[in-house]
């Protein structure tokens, strides 16, 4: 009787624990949507918990040591995601050029193809060159090793095409993510970067008056932003400059993702 009470309390926790495990496994597999709320007085806005995961997964989205509104030096990470090439994005680049700072260009395989030497351009002007995947499909849900494809297969475009190493950081596309996701990314060798302000940019049949678009992203900008760009959108081409010379002279700095990420200090 005795050893008949152990081996149903045995059966009844390894039921517990594959329980356990079942609901851990559906969660990391979860997939989400990426989005960041606006804040007001250029504080720095707060994924909500579930979101927030991302950081304890190899993800970023914002400077935590860079957060203070009123302090004199500040800094935004410029990030564009670019899945094809028009004359809007060569402009994005001349005025990065002319203004002499940098961002990071989230890329797919059609661009590194059909244009190689508008990614050489980039990369020529010290941006950072990054993976946004070959095909722009959803990898939330996707086993490692198709994840693992479609990164290299980028990897791989850009170098033969163009001549660029990518660095190792990673947009999924349209946003969507899982901890499982992440964390493959992670195994792979990359960082997975989001971003804390965006705007409605991407439909060129769609575009924000350039007033608006302006003044709506100098309402929310913030110390530490990571900031969403598409950069074949007309309206961005046209205030780009405006906004990087305003942001200067409200004390801000440009900062790459090596030193978001904490590459710099590897």
């Amino acid at each position: 009787m005795f050893s008949r009470k152990i081996k149903i309390k045995y059966v009844s926790v390894l039921a517990a624990i594959l329980v356990a495990v079942m609901l851990c496994t559906s969660v990391s597999a979860e997939s989400m949507g990426w989005y960041c709320v606006h804040v007001k007085d250029h504080r720095q806005p707060t994924a909500d918990a579930r979101l927030a995961e991302v950081e304890r997964h190899g993800g970023y989205y914002i400077d935590h040591n860079n957060t203070s509104p009123t302090a004199e030096s500040k800094v935004v990470y410029l990030t564009f995601d670019a899945g094809y090439c028009n004359e809007n994005l060569e402009k994005i680049i001349d005025v990065l050029a002319a203004e002499q700072v940098t961002g990071a260009f989230f890329i797919l395989g059609n661009l590194a193809k059909s244009n190689p030497d508008t990614v050489k351009r980039m990369a020529d002007g010290g941006n950072l060159v990054c993976n946004h995947t070959y095909t722009h499909k959803d990898m939330s849900d996707k086993p490692i090793d198709e994840l693992a494809a479609e990164l290299k297969r980028l990897e791989e475009e850009c170098k033969v095409s163009a001549g660029v190493e990518v660095a190792k950081y990673f947009r999924p596309p349209e946003g969507k993510f899982s901890t499982q996701m992440l964390d493959n990314a992670v195994k792979l060798g990359y960082k997975t970067v989001f971003w804390s302000f965006a705007y409605a940019d991407w439909d060129n049949n769609r575009q924000m008056s350039t007033d608006k678009a302006k003044a709506k992203i100098m309402e929310n900008i913030h110390n530490g932003a990571v900031i969403l760009l598409h950069p074949t959108s007309a309206t961005n081409a046209q205030i780009l400059g405006d906004v990087i010379r305003e942001l200067k002279a409200d004390g801000y700095r440009f900062g790459s993702l090596d030193e978001l990420t904490g590459e710099q200090n590897a």
